[in-house]
């Protein structure tokens, strides 16, 4: 008797060590928000607006913050949808297939557009030629895509919203009305032989826009807002075809092996901005409401080291030209970028 009471005292400490050991765990990991970044936001250029970014979380929550970056689209999507990261700032297409994943992952907020609303929360994709080329790309005075039958083109990644969602489905629209491509789909943009005569993924825009402008490519897919950091406009205007925009020669990595190179806009089409996700299996209600109440607060709005004035050299994932500031958004917002697929 004695011995067996020895043996359930020992097997209670054992179960009671465990749950204390599992309880101080949980409560560790409680203490942190992992926020994953995609490839484009993931660069060292960009650091210091990642932390400004995880300061505000970390006011807003009482808990410390870790940054996760990527180098490829699926890792952060990934992380977003199995719970290794608890906040994730995804494109569109990003966040519609996490939320395919788990639909307890949801969005918070977006950017706005200069109006300071959802009303025009957008940024542009692109589809460029180097310059020196775009000839090959008009159709009388206009720009058109016609042209890029056969070439070499360079998407970023399939769970890119703006570097191949929006693209290929301008492409498949565009083409499927004749007769030669009446049958042409996303899928077959996907790889050379069937469209396009070689198709490279950039991995993130940056990467996209050196395949073009490396000469790996003749032909891109990227934003207008991951680049932004790198390049300037050197002739038209800004987010029209025919818009010229040349490397910066401070331009950091991976710009750097192509200072000076300049390459001509022949589409551009806006695209909904990208959201601030969150796995609400892992962040509570209240830290929800804290997270939305902070990002949408006249106090980030007016934080520079979040949205940078436009005017100023500091790299930034976010600008400002007076207005903009995070806005609440529910999953319906995304349905026009879910449409794409069907």
């Amino acid at each position: 008797m004695k011995k067996a009471l020895i043996v359930l005292m020992s097997l209670f400490l054992v179960v009671v060590m465990a749950a204390c050991s599992s309880g101080k765990a949980s409560e560790s990991e409680d203490n942190t928000l992992t926020v994953a970044w995609l490839p484009n936001e993931s660069g060292a250029d960009v650091k210091a607006a990642r932390e400004a970014v995880g300061a505000m979380i970390e006011k807003a929550t009482g808990k410390k913050v870790e940054h996760k970056t990527t180098t490829d689209y699926i890792i952060a999507i990934e992380s977003i949808a199995n719970g290794s990261a608890d906040i994730a700032f995804l494109g569109a297409q990003g966040y519609i297939e996490a939320h395919n994943k788990n639909e307890k992952v949801l969005p918070l907020v977006v950017p706005s557009g200069e109006s300071g609303t959802i009303e025009d929360a957008v940024y542009h994709s692109w589809i460029a030629v180097k310059q020196g080329n775009e000839a090959q790309y008009k159709d009388g005075d206009k720009f058109s895509i016609e042209n890029i039958a056969g070439k070499s083109f360079s998407f970023v990644s399939t769970s890119s919203t703006s570097g191949f969602k929006v693209p290929s489905a301008g492409i498949v629209s565009h083409f499927s009305k004749e007769d030669k491509y009446k049958d042409l789909k996303a899928e077959d943009l996907l790889k050379g032989g069937k469209f396009f005569d070689k198709v490279l993924f950039g991995n993130s825009h940056q990467g996209s826009a050196v395949n073009l402008l490396s000469g790996k490519a003749e032909v891109a897919a990227f934003c207008d807002t991951c680049v932004a950091n790198y390049v300037e406009l050197s002739d038209g205007e800004h987010n029209k075809a025919g818009a010229v925009y040349k490397v910066k020669e401070d331009a950091a990595q991976p710009f750097d092996k192509v200072i000076g190179e300049k390459f001509v806009l022949v589409s551009d089409t806006p695209v909904l901005n990208a959201p601030f996700t969150v796995n609400t299996e892992n962040v509570s209600d209240k830290d929800r409401k804290a997270l939305v109440e902070a990002f949408t607060s006249d106090e980030v709005a007016n934080n520079e080291d979040i949205f940078v004035p436009e005017d100023s050299k500091k790299p930034a994932l976010f600008t400002s030209t007076g207005k903009e500031r995070f806005v609440k958004v529910e999953d319906s917002w995304f349905d026009p970028i879910r449409e794409l697929s069907k």
